[in-house]
């Protein structure tokens, strides 16, 4: 087992990684910038040390500084926790240059799944149903503009390299393509140094299903079940729970097993999320593979016992999983809604600041996985998320009717986040029955922003 290790990130994500560490008697070497220099992930690791200025280029996305401060500790293995340089097979690949096990799957493997075009050949060769669309990059826009004539508007162009919904443009139409072609072309190129594209055809309100694996180097592989990520705005994920209520027993069983398929089709080792798309005719295509830990992990850990922190560290120091699939038992349900420093009424605009003051909410049934504490300051230069709310009850009713407690009982004064308009989403009807899809919040934002608004035409 590993002494210490690098944790190569910053805020909750730090803080979770350090959690296990110190659960399994691992030392933690910390890194931190210079506008976090009060950051509660560097009061709370084993060691912390400085490497660089505000920017994230300038520290949590420096691999030489981040490989330096490992060496200068000798720290048996790097933990790239989520976002920044946790999908890099550059840092990977440097970090096992330099003696320090990567905790995650190997560079190759993380190349191979950061080039989409790669990962859906591999499923496609595997038997796993992909999304209609190109056989690979797109050579050229007339290229691209026969392939959607081919399969049918609207169509999805999408970055190769891409994530997060940057580098990716939809078209209802052939007047339209070549300029959202360029778009996205430019956007992918800007945000990954690529201007790689590939093109699928547009799922037209599909549910995001995606499953948990784990993976050892012994060919084990498992999943644990299944997070519904529908509700989203632009791409990016903002509430999550575990079972989905739109999922079958029979469709939740053929889709892990898939899952379980997809990470040994790739030979795939340590912590990965399969992610499919669900479609109202209940058909499901594989979409992508995200070879890190997720900001959703928790609910999973809520539902199945399991620490996937933990097991990230056990397979990447060498040993088998100690569970198999029939181990692995699920029990009730968790919800996680990400608050975020920003503004909804104002476009979602970025709210950073000091925190005036701070109540997280507790009781049964709540976590709450964070870095705030009174008087922090918020910084500018980084992801605005800055907390996960958890619930988890014997049902999906329990489980919403404790998150809305725990959401009423949060207070963080001094910035505006997103809090209030999470609770709004908890009380709509469609949400409460379960019925959304990921044009959830596209159709019916106007009904969430301006809150206080709304409450004095009530009122």
């Amino acid at each position: 087992m590993f002494k210490r290790i690098l944790i190569a990130n910053r805020g909750e994500i730090a803080i979770r990684v350090i959690r296990t560490c110190q659960e399994m008697g691992i030392e933690t070497i910390a890194v931190y910038s210079t506008a976090d220099e009060d950051s509660l992930h560097r009061k709370l690791a084993t060691h912390a040390v400085c490497i660089g200025g505000p920017g994230p280029e300038e520290s949590y996305l420096n691999m030489t500084a981040l490989v330096s401060a490992g060496l200068a500790y000798r720290c048996d293995a790097v933990h790239p926790g989520y976002g920044f340089l946790s999908e890099n097979p550059d840092f990977a690949r440097m970090c096992e240059e330099n003696g320090m096990i990567f905790i995650g799957p190997d560079s190759g493997t993380i190349r191979t799944f950061g080039d989409k075009s790669s990962a859906r050949k591999i499923m496609t060769a595997a038997g796993i149903p992909v999304t209609p669309g190109s056989d690979g990059i797109v050579a050229s826009v007339e290229e691209g503009m026969r392939i959607a004539r081919e399969i049918g508007y609207p169509v999805l162009i999408k970055a190769s390299a891409g994530g997060g919904g940057r580098g990716m443009r939809r078209v209802n139409q052939a007047d339209d393509f070549v300029k959202k072609y360029e778009e996205a072309r430019a956007e992918a190129n800007a945000c990954f140094g690529s201007t790689d594209l590939y093109i699928e055809k547009l799922i037209e309100h599909p549910k995001h299903i995606e499953f948990q694996i784990l993976a050892d180097q012994f060919g084990h592989v498992v999943h644990l079940g299944d997070r519904d990520c529908s509700i989203q705005r632009k791409n990016q994920k903002m509430i999550e729970e575990t079972p989905s209520r739109f999922l079958s027993d029979t469709v939740r069983g053929k889709m892990g097993e898939m899952a379980v398929a997809c990470a040994r089709a790739a030979h795939y080792t340590n912590a990965g999320t399969v992610e499919f798309l669900y479609t109202e005719e209940g058909n499901f295509y594989f979409m992508e593979m995200n070879t890190r830990i997720q900001v959703e992990h928790a609910i999973t850990e809520m539902v199945t016992g399991v620490d996937l922190v933990r097991e990230q560290i056990r397979i990447a120091s060498g040993l088998p999983l100690d569970i198999t699939q029939k181990d692995i038992q699920f029990s009730g349900h968790a919800i996680e809604c990400r608050i975020n420093a920003e503004n909804p009424d104002e476009g979602f605009i970025p709210c950073p600041g000091k925190v005036e003051f701070l109540h997280l909410p507790g009781g049964k049934g709540v976590r709450v996985d964070t870095a705030l504490y009174s008087g922090c300051t918020v910084s500018p230069y980084y992801d605005s998320m800055i907390a996960k709310v958890v619930a988890y009850g014997k049902t999906r009713l329990e489980a919403l009717r404790i998150m809305r407690r725990a959401l009423e009982e949060m207070i963080i004064d001094g910035i505006r986040t997103n809090t209030i308009f999470m609770c709004l989403i908890l009380y709509d009807t469609d949400f409460t029955r379960g019925r959304y899809d990921t044009s959830f919040l596209e159709e019916k934002l106007s009904r969430f922003v301006n809150w206080d608004k709304i409450f004095d035409e009530i009122g």
